[in-house]
């Protein structure tokens, strides 16, 4: 008995299963080269800088987690952290809230000239984020600007955003202005997605606009608020520009270490610390990293329920 084997196809002379097509890493390529060079090599090299300590004596030396110990023991650092932890659990849910019912709003029928109100919620966040901080600064100023008007007006100093009680909330202001237009636009566009088919469904049903609301809209926002969450954990563990660029206006209020993006760069560009600059930014990722995935994950299984 014989056995007849087939015969193996060929392509150029070379077996198919050996044919590579390098066509998709022609355009793939362009990105990953750019990827490499402006986010997996700074951050490697950070890495590396976190490892070692620049000495009087003997120039930078491998310290290993020397840094990092520094790091956790750094009252300075933690304070920094507690701060932006604050501003995270209570503005973020504020500016969300407000996006989302911006979004309704827009959404819903009843509301009438819907694309002015959303070109004007939206317009913020088209204002260079400098330019934001530099305005609201004007407004916030107690010897100049609106707040001092009202002052001078009321003849009592009740306005005080520059005050070391409000400081955070003067800041949360800036932000929540700045980004609620970013946010209900995620919304609405989710929105925007829903099959007219529920709500015709919700319709026969007998169900009213709040009905509709919490049982078709929001529930659909799952996805969508989600995102937006994570968006703006990490926006919030990556304050920077609003305390830095006010900080010549309340110099004994902002401290170098007010976030630790603060601090971060004012170990390296004012104290020389590199190394220890690193360390910050390296703990600090690694942070907004866990939180961003738990959040996310906890998303996707309130989904699949």
């Amino acid at each position: 008995m014989t056995t007849h084997t087939a015969p193996v196809q060929t392509v150029a002379g070379l077996p198919w299963r050996e044919r590579r097509d390098w066509r998709g890493w022609a355009f793939v390529g362009p990105f990953m080269i750019v990827f490499a060079l402006v986010f997996l090599t700074p951050l490697i090299y950070s890495l590396y800088l976190s490892f070692f300590q620049d000495r009087l004596v003997g120039g930078n030396e491998f310290v290993g987690f020397d840094n990092y110990v520094r790091a956790f023991q750094d009252p300075q650092f933690w304070e920094a952290f507690g701060r932006v932890f604050v501003f995270l659990l209570v503005q973020v849910p504020i500016m969300l809230v407000l996006a989302l019912g911006a979004a309704l709003a827009l959404d819903s029928a009843r509301l009438r000239g819907a694309s002015f109100f959303r070109i004007i919620i939206f317009l913020p966040y088209a204002v260079p984020a400098v330019v934001a901080v530099l305005m609201w600064g004007y407004i916030y100023g107690d010897q100049f600007g609106l707040t001092a008007n009202v002052n001078d007006f009321l003849g009592i100093k009740l306005l005080t955003p520059f005050a070391k009680e409000w400081m955070l909330v003067s800041i949360g202001n800036i932000v929540t202005w700045e980004f609620v237009g970013y946010n209900m636009l995620i919304f609405y566009s989710a929105l925007k997605t829903i099959p007219n088919e529920m709500y015709e469904a919700a319709a026969l049903d007998g169900a009213g606009a709040w009905r509709t609301i919490f049982s078709i809209k929001i529930p659909s926002l799952r996805g969508s608020l989600v995102i937006a969450t994570i968006f703006s954990i990490i926006g919030s563990f990556q304050l920077f520009n609003e305390p830095n660029i006010l900080r010549p206006l309340a110099p004994n209020v902002i401290t170098t270490y007010f976030t630790p993006n603060m601090y971060a760069y004012n170990l390296s560009f004012s104290g020389q610390q590199f190394n220890y600059s690193a360390t910050i930014a390296i703990i600090m990722g690694l942070i907004t990293a866990i939180i961003a995935y738990v959040v996310q994950l906890r998303g996707s299984n309130a989904e699949v329920r």
